[in-house]
This record gives C-alpha cells, sequence and structure tokens, in this order.
C-alpha cells in the first residue's frame, strides 16, 4: 500500500533541490502531483526527471495573479488538492549593516508573503482532514551570520504553523512546519557566494552537526512524506527537525 496513493498534493518550489525530492517521493508513494517554479526551462526539466503524474506550473508565488493562475489549473484538472508542501522559498547572505529594502521585499516576499497566500488561495481546494506542510529551517532556531532576514522569515514560517492549525481545527486539516538543517541544493549557489565560499560554509557547519555530515534532499523528503500521509494522523502544529541533530545542541 502507497502512502500516498489517490492523493493530490501540489509542491512549490519543485523543479530543484528539496521540492524535486519531494515530489519524486509524493508520486513514487502513489500522489499527483503539481510543481511550480519561476523559470520555465527547469520546470520542464524537472517534470521529465519526474516522468509521471505530474503537471508543472510556471508561477512565482510572490505574484498572487501567478497564484490564482496555478489554483485555476489545479481545479481543472484535479478538482482539489489532499496536501500542500508550501516549500519555494530562498535567501542571500547581507549582514546587518548591509541590508537593503530591495533585499528585505525580496525575502519577505518569496518565504512569508507568498507562502501565506498560497495556503489561503489553496483553501476552497482543500477537503476535510488535508495535510499542510511549511518549509521552515533551523535558521530560525540558530543564529547564523549575515543571514538574518532569511531567519526572521523562518521563524515566521513556524508561527503561521501554530496559527493555522488552531483556523483550521474546524476541518482537521493539519498543519506542520518542517526545518531542514544543512542541506546543500542549487539554492546556495543563490546566496551570493562564490562556489569556494559555499563549500567553506557546509564544511564548517558540517562540523556542527552530531552525525558530522551534511543532508541531502531526499531525507528532508521522505520527513516531508511522513507529515503527508495518514503515518503522522495525529501529528500536528509541530517543527519537526531534519538537521542531523544540528538545532537539538
Amino acid at each position: 500500500m502507497q502512502k500516498l496513493e489517490g492523493k493530490v498534493a501540489l509542491v512549490t518550489g519543485g523543479s530543484s533541490g528539496i521540492g524535486l525530492a519531494t515530489a519524486k517521493r509524493f508520486v513514487a508513494e502513489g500522489a499527483y502531483v503539481f510543481i511550480t517554479g519561476r523559470r520555465q526551462p527547469e520546470l520542464d526539466a524537472a517534470v521529465k526527471e519526474i516522468e509521471k503524474n505530474v503537471t508543472g506550473v510556471q508561477s512565482d508565488v510572490s505574484n498572487l495573479e501567478d497564484l490564482d493562475r496555478l489554483f485555476a489549473t489545479i481545479e481543472q484538472k484535479q478538482g482539489h488538492l489532499d496536501v500542500i508542501f508550501a516549500n519555494a522559498g530562498g535567501g542571500e547572505i547581507a549582514p546587518l549593516g548591509a541590508i537593503t529594502e530591495e533585499h528585505f521585499d525580496k525575502t519577505f516576499n518569496t518565504n512569508v508573503k507568498g507562502l501565506l497566500f498560497t495556503v489561503q488561495k489553496a483553501l476552497p481546494l482543500l477537503p476535510e482532514g488535508a495535510s499542510i506542510i511549511l518549509n521552515a529551517s533551523t535558521a530560525s532556531t540558530v543564529g547564523t551570520p549575515a543571514f538574518s532576514v532569511y531567519s526572521a522569515t523562518k521563524a515566521a514560517v513556524r508561527s503561521f504553523a501554530r496559527n493555522w492549525t488552531l483556523d483550521l481545527k474546524e476541518r482537521k486539516i493539519r498543519v506542520n512546519a518542517i526545518s531542514p538543517g544543512v542541506v546543500p541544493t542549487p539554492g546556495y549557489n543563490h546566496l551570493g557566494l562564490s562556489d569556494e565560499q559555499v563549500q567553506e560554509f557546509i564544511d564548517s557547519q558540517a562540523a556542527n552537526i552530531p552525525l558530522g555530515r551534511v543532508g541531502t534532499p531526499d531525507e528532508i523528503a521522505k520527513a516531508v512524506v511522513f507529515l503527508a500521509s495518514d503515518d503522522s494522523s495525529f501529528v500536528n502544529g509541530i517543527e519537526l527537525f531534519v538537521d542531523g541533530g544540528m538545532a537539538q545542541i
């Protein structure tokens, strides 16, 4: 028995990294999956890689018109949604003295505004007992130099999970946050660092992880499948750390 057999799922930011790994896992567990991404070529490549039971919809979660088009497509093709993995997000390095309005707005518009309206606009398509998973981060728990804006957005995401659990309790919709630790993905290429600096960052972080290594996108994906499935039917409002123990010590 597949854990998501017959389910319809949405993964935002599903064209690479954790989103793509999760979409693959969802399909392997029997779900039909919609994935989003901002860049059409990468989205097309992801759809080809997933191979079956997938539709790619080009959209930027911070653009509400794009979200309206996304959910119109989902309603037309499948009629409902059982699972949402609100994963789209990103950040760039900027120490306090160098934070600009553009940096702040870009990060909050994607990670907070985009995530909020993704979930809100999906509500009419969600049946009773649906599962919503929000991608937070250990960055909201442990300090990281020059990463305060990104970290603040992820603290907001964690707060959303707590509050929306109450907002949606009458519909028995579960809302949980997953907090990955250091998991190298193509998103690391957009931090504003050179390749050498990215590798130095990864190596320095691995030294602080009890398991002695960084994680993989598929390790996060397996945890998301747990939160999406009936295996977690009595799990609600939590923050599930998948970080090798980094934020726990």
